[in-house]
C-alpha cells in the first residue's frame, strides 16, 4: 500500500503563490500514482490534520519566511514524523544570506563583496561605506528572501528611494553587481545532479523572470561549459551543500564572469512548479517527476 503524503504548502510568506503552486503539482503527481495525499496549511489546523491523517511523511512544499528558514522545522521536529529537505540548522543558516556568504568566504568560495544594513544608522554613512567597498551599480535585497522577491539593481540616484522602500525589512544587503552568466546548479543527496543556464529578457533573473510565463526566460541544457569548468561548478555546488549541512535537493545559484564562478546563495527547498528549474535538470538527466518526488520522500526516511 502506498504511504500517507500531507503536504505543507501556502504560508504567510511573500511566496506563497508559489508554494502553492507547488504543492498542488506535488500532489497531482502524488495521486497520479497512487498515493494518498492530504495537502494542509501550516496553520492552527497542523496539529489536528496531522492526528487524523497520521501521514507517513510530510512534503514541506513551503518557500519563504516561516518555510525554509528553520521555523517550521522545528515546529515539524515535535511530531518525529519524517519531513522533506534540510533540517532547521542547515535551513536558518541557508535562508540568512549575511551568514552564509560568511562561510562561502571563511571556506574560500567566491561570492559578490557585501555590506549589511541596519535602519538605526544613517543612509549617507552607508553609501560612503559601499562607495569604498565596491562600484555602483549595486543589488539591494532583504537578507531573509527567496525567489528575488525585493531584490532590486541600484545605481548611486535611486539607492537612497529603493532602500527606504523595504524598510519593513530590519536588515538589508548591498551586494556588488557581477554581470556575466546566470547558472545555477542541483545537488540531490551525494548525487551532483546538474546545471542550467538562464538567459532572462529582464535586466536580471528576477521575480517575473523567475515565475512569470510571458517574461520568457530562456532556459539552456546543457550549459555550453568545458568539461573541467563544468566539474570546478559542479564541484563548488558540492561542498556549499555540504558546508551547510543540506539534506534532499538543493538549487545553488551562480554568476560566471571572466572564468570565475560567484556564488549567490543555496536554496534548501526549490520549487517543483511546471517553470522551477530542479525538475528540469532532474527530467534532462532522466530522472522523471515522479521519481523525483519519491526520492526526496525516501531521503526524508533516512534522516530519522
Amino acid at each position: 500500500m502506498k504511504k500517507k503524503i500531507l503536504i505543507l504548502s501556502g504560508g504567510i510568506s511573500k511566496e506563497r503563490l508559489i508554494s502553492l503552486d507547488t504543492g498542488y503539482q506535488v500532489a497531482k503527481e502524488l495521486k497520479k500514482n497512487g498515493y494518498r495525499v492530504k495537502i494542509s496549511e501550516p496553520d492552527s489546523n497542523l496539529q489536528k490534520n496531522i492526528k487524523i491523517f497520521r501521514p507517513n511523511i510530510i512534503f514541506n512544499a513551503l518557500h519563504g519566511q516561516f518555510g525554509e528558514d528553520g521555523y517550521i522545522q522545528t515546529i515539524l521536529e515535535r511530531y518525529n514524523i519524517p519531513y522533506t529537505h534540510s533540517d532547521a540548522i542547515s535551513s536558518s543558516i541557508a535562508m540568512d544570506k549575511e551568514i552564509s556568504k560568511k562561510i562561502f568566504i571563511k571556506n574560500k568560495i567566491k561570492t559578490p563583496k557585501f555590506v549589511t544594513y541596519s535602519y538605526d544608522i544613517k543612509i549617507s554613512n552607508l553609501i560612503k561605506k559601499v562607495k569604498k567597498k565596491f562600484k555602483f551599480p549595486v543589488i539591494v535585497k532583504p537578507i531573509n528572501e527567496g525567489s528575488s522577491v525585493n531584490v532590486f539593481i541600484c545605481n548611486e540616484k535611486n539607492i537612497v528611494k529603493i532602500i527606504n522602500s523595504i524598510k519593513n525589512y530590519k536588515k538589508i544587503m548591498i551586494e556588488e553587481f557581477i554581470g556575466g552568466r546566470e547558472i545555477q546548479v542541483a545537488i540531490m543527496g551525494k548525487m551532483k545532479l546538474g546545471a542550467i543556464e538562464l538567459k532572462p529578457k529582464r535586466k536580471f533573473y528576477d521575480y517575473q523572470a523567475k515565475y512569470n510565463v510571458n517574461a520568457r526566460t530562456k532556459h539552456i541544457i546543457p550549459v555550453d561549459l568545458t568539461k573541467k569548468k563544468m566539474s570546478e561548478l559542479m564541484n563548488i555546488a558540492f561542498k556549499t551543500h555540504n558546508l551547510i549541512g543540506c539534506s534532499g535537493v538543493t538549487r545553488s545559484d551562480f554568476k560566471f564572469l571572466n572564468g570565475k564562478f560567484y556564488l549567490l546563495e543555496i536554496n534548501t527547498q526549490p520549487g517543483m512548479t511546471k517553470l522551477s528549474l530542479v525538475p528540469e535538470i532532474a527530467a534532462h538527466k532522466g530522472l522523471s517527476f515522479i521519481k523525483l518526488i519519491e526520492w526526496i520522500l525516501n531521503d526524508a526516511t533516512k534522516k530519522r
